[in-house]
């Protein structure tokens, strides 16, 4: 019997579900180096000292971040169907090539590429969720594919742990992990069309539903090219810029420098410490799937001026003052709390952050994305690469409290830069 063409077809959520899969095999890769890098048969067979450890985990920001509008704009220009799976495959071979590194050079030549590959991932997803899912509920979509991430990400800790220390050496992990890249980017081919009239399984009602309100929702023609000077020319978006710099400088230590800190201050064991950090790291899950409802809630009474900008505001100012507090915690699972409380306010921000992007970006609003995230993530580059250079010149007793100092003022500049963003300015 034919479907009732007055009743929705539900091809967005399966469109969602699978972009969220991506997500979460894209942390997955990304984070379990963290808990690879604190290992001693690591370090020794590629001949690593703790600053090139360092350069390790944070080299791919560099490439992720110089990449972003470039692929956020291939994805507009050439279609998520066709560069998505592309960048999948990309990144899962850096992953499988740095499991077979033989020393230095060859493991930063790999992750240089895996920033690559990567950049176009969320960008693109950005503006699949534009494509393929109503305005009011934009910022709930995209904290259902930013949760597909944080998922990964918690994920990564406890089951590279758990897989180095009773089953695999760090070289067949990284293997393991790269291949099953190799299906996900198939699903998402087979599923996937880039916008809901391509679809042959979504209906009149449906692509009515999504496209109402917005007629920016399924762009036609061809992509212009990223507005540069207009993003250049944008104070709101140049203190998006700063704000996404500012969370990443104080939220990328979780994904890279705590588990050698739980390690080598708290003197927690390795599993416990694997534990410990996928804690964290689903906090920050919590608050993804909290934060677009938050948005949303606050957007509908207030509008998108402070309904993107006041729970930013209010996450960075409680995130700043976590981070104080925790310097005078001495027992280890106080100290979690605290880094799953900053995990936990980080994340329930990024719905509207993302959100942000898709109502400012118009039919470039994966580039616009990219441009944002771009800055964010030489935030990150910076941060993972400077905590050594802090701890080696101003952290004598080996406590970190400098390095707390340095995260702390990442979120009091982002919470100041949030009271500006206005997304009723949009990138013409």
């Amino acid at each position: 019997m034919a479907e009732d063409s007055q009743s929705p077809t539900r091809v967005r959520y399966e469109i969602i579900s699978v972009t969220t899969l991506a997500a979460v095999l894209m942390y997955l890769d990304r984070i379990c180096i963290a808990e690879i890098a604190k290992l001693e048969e690591f370090r020794s067979e590629l001949g690593l000292t703790e600053k090139k450890t360092g350069l390790i985990m944070s080299v791919f920001f560099f490439t992720y971040a110089l990449m972003q509008v470039p692929a956020g704009w291939m994805a507009d220009r050439f279609g998520a169907r066709r560069m998505l799976p592309l960048y999948i495959l990309l990144w899962s071979a850096c992953t499988i090539l740095t499991g077979l590194a033989t020393g230095f050079v060859m493991v930063i030549a790999a992750r240089l590429i895996f920033g690559v590959a990567q950049a176009g991932c969320y960008p693109a997803a950005g503006s699949l969720i534009k494509r393929w899912t109503p305005l009011p509920v934009r910022g709930t979509a995209s904290s259902i594919v930013s949760f597909g991430g944080r998922l990964g990400g918690a994920i990564a800790p406890v089951l590279t742990a758990w897989l180095l220390k009773d089953h695999l050496g760090w070289r067949w992990v990284l293997i393991l992990y790269g291949t099953s890249g190799v299906f996900v980017a198939l699903l998402f081919w087979k599923l996937f069309r880039e916008t809901p009239t391509e679809h042959p399984r979504s209906n009149d009602a449906e692509q009515a539903l999504i496209s109402a309100n917005d007629p920016d929702a399924s762009p036609g023609g061809k992509t212009p090219f990223p507005p540069l000077l207009p993003l250049i020319k944008s104070p709101t978006m140049w203190l998006m810029c700063v704000l996404q710099a500012g969370i990443n400088v104080g939220w990328a230590f979780l994904i890279s420098w705590l588990p050698t800190y739980l390690q080598d201050v708290k003197e927690v064991e390795a599993k416990t410490g694997g534990l410990m950090s996928t804690i964290v790291l689903c906090s920050g899950i919590v608050g993804m799937l909290c934060g677009g409802r938050v948005t949303d809630f606050f957007t509908k009474r207030m509008g998108v001026r402070w309904g993107r900008s006041l729970p930013l505001v209010l996450c960075y100012a409680t995130a700043v003052a976590t981070y104080l507090l925790s310097l005078g915690l001495e027992g280890a699972w106080s100290f979690i709390i605290a880094m799953s409380l900053i995990a936990f306010l980080t994340d329930l921000s990024v719905p509207a952050i993302w959100a942000y992007m898709q109502d400012v970006g118009g039919k470039n609003t994966a580039a616009v994305f990219g441009w944002g995230n771009m800055w964010g993530n030489l935030g990150a580059f910076f941060v993972i690469m400077i905590i050594p250079v802090i701890r080696e010149k101003w952290d004598p007793n080996n406590d970190w409290h400098e390095v707390f100092y340095f995260l702390a003022a990442g979120y009091l500049i982002a919470g100041l830069a949030a009271l500006g963003i206005n997304a009723n300015r949009k990138i013409r």
